[in-house]
């Protein structure tokens, strides 16, 4: 639905019916649930990755139109800004080969995008914020030409009634107002899909949880914007204040911002869809011609379009998904937790290690959500986020009643997560040499405490310390990236500089 909406107002009936219509999808999917008619285990898994365009100089490129028209593929499509594009990686099974099989079809993906953008002085950058962005370069002008971003973003200022204020405190301070949601055009990520059954979700969701905050301290890949230093990953506090709907009256009474940690562990994907209706108003109220219940009535399946719609405006860091493929109804957990880069090689390597952790932890007799405050993990996703690969966090110590304690995230990776993820992805069936050498990058970046946030931070230190300003060090450090980025080696491989300007004859 949220690719045929065009341009226009919503009166007050709009939204007294949409809420109606979101409570019968409810009651379908509730129904759906209960009836068991969703799809069989298949072991599926997908990928959606963020980018960015910049050019030869390290400075964003507005324009996704052109390079998209270039590319000719449906596997990419616009993102919020127009220095965005997204690809889309078709469902694989996880078994076998498919992260070496993963890395080559992005490879061959990405290689042929950067060719069609450089043919207009564009490239591929991927990297969780591009740090050569400018408070101008996010600016409603600067929003992709689709009519959704459009909506979306007049929506939710309506529904803001003032601008949005930008107040992220790191290493240094950044204070400033934006009268559009064009700052989350900033935050590009990747996106990973597990399909699972409805008496799997829950165990699911509360593992990909609980090990949110491991995911930003191995892979924490924006420490810089508007050319401030502030987290080691700084997209979700400017995620979630780009998209605050909240006036500071609303946030001081305590209502739940539409980009959202959660609050509690689940035992059911419904508890999820439920809290969606309960605690966010609709910002887009699109009604579809299709009664759900009555489908149902007749033995067909349900679409959803406005339980998948409002869905999709709350932001939360593990999604629940609901989908039709082949007639057929089927649930996904869908992990955005971390950013895009540095390398392909270190997204699949992400991947693996989540993949194989999300498995072994959902299957543990003891889950760890059992013994883990679920406010322990919310924290320790904030303390991942300010950190990154420097980060403690709280986790059970070992044996039965090991008591929470402080780990460095490092260590609680190298000595406990990696051979449960060994263990998760051997479940799988994955090919052991494919598990070896994905799970060995996780491994070296702990060994050497590096990942993109921390080779960034160090590069651009250099650079400064070698003279160059503020803005020029944040361009070589972006260019410098994006060379290595293109050569492949994964991160923690990469030396620390940039490389000194071509002296002219």
């Amino acid at each position: 639905m949220g690719e045929k909406v065009v341009g226009g107002a919503f009166d007050l009936s709009d939204r007294r019916r949409y809420r109606e219509k979101l409570q019968h999808c409810l009651a379908a999917l509730r129904r759906l649930l209960d009836d068991r008619h969703f799809d069989r285990p298949r072991n599926l898994m997908g990928l959606e990755i963020e980018l960015n365009l910049a050019g030869a100089d390290g400075l964003p490129r507005m324009m996704n139109g052109e390079v998209l028209e270039r590319i000719s593929s449906g596997d990419f499509q616009t993102e919020l800004g127009m220095f965005n594009l997204e690809v889309n990686i078709a469902p694989h099974r996880l078994s076998g080969r498919v992260f070496d099989q993963l890395a080559e079809e992005i490879r061959t993906g990405l290689a042929y995008a950067h060719r069609k953008a450089s043919e207009v002085s564009a490239g591929i950058v991927m990297i969780g914020i591009l740090p050569t962005l400018t408070p101008d370069d996010l600016v409603s002008s600067n929003l992709s030409a689709v009519d959704r971003y459009a909506l979306l973003n007049d929506q939710m200022v309506a529904a803001r009634g003032e601008d949005f204020t930008l107040d992220i405190e790191g290493v240094e301070r950044l204070r400033c107002t934006s009268a559009s949601i064009a700052p989350e055009a900033a935050c590009t990520s990747v996106q990973l899909h597990l399909q699972v059954t409805p008496d799997r979700f829950a165990d699911v969701w509360n593992a990909a949880q609980a090990v949110a905050a491991v995911q930003i301290a191995l892979g924490a890949n924006a420490p810089f914007l508007f050319g401030h230093e502030l987290w080691r990953e700084s997209r979700p506090p400017l995620f979630l204040q780009s998209t605050d709907t909240r006036p500071p009256e609303l946030q001081a009474q305590g209502v739940r911002p539409r980009t959202w940690f959660g609050e509690r562990w689940i035992d059911s994907a419904l508890e999820l869809f439920e809290e969606n209706l309960r605690y966010f108003p609709p910002l887009l109220p699109l009604h579809d011609d299709e009664d759900p219940l009555s489908v149902l009535d007749g033995g067909g399946v349900p679409s959803l379009a406005e339980l998948v719609l409002h869905n999709g405006t709350v932001y939360r860091w593990n999604r629940p998904v609901y989908g039709i493929a082949e007639g057929v109804p089927h649930l996904r957990v869908e992990n955005r937790v971390l950013p895009a880069g540095p390398t392909v090689t270190d997204v699949i390597a992400n991947a693996a290690f989540y993949y194989g952790i999300v498995r072994a932890l959902a299957e543990d007799s003891r889950p760890v959500w059992s013994r883990l405050p679920f406010e322990a993990a919310a924290a320790n996703f904030e303390t991942a986020c300010r950190h990154g690969i420097d980060a403690e966090l709280e986790w059970p110590g070992p044996g039965r009643f090991g008591a929470v304690g402080k780990r460095a995230a490092v260590d609680l990776v190298r000595e406990e997560l990696l051979p449960l993820a060994a263990a998760g992805l051997d479940a799988w069936g994955v090919e052991p040499a494919d598990r070896d050498f994905y799970l060995g990058v996780i491994e070296e970046r702990c060994r050497l405490r590096v990942n993109g946030a921390s080779w960034q931070v160090a590069t651009y230190h250099r650079a400064l310390d070698s003279g160059l300003d503020r803005q020029t060090a944040l361009a070589a450090t972006t260019r410098r990236y994006g060379e290595l980025m293109r050569h492949g080696e994964p991160v923690h491989t990469w030396p620390v500089g940039v490389l000194p300007e071509p002296v002219l004859p």
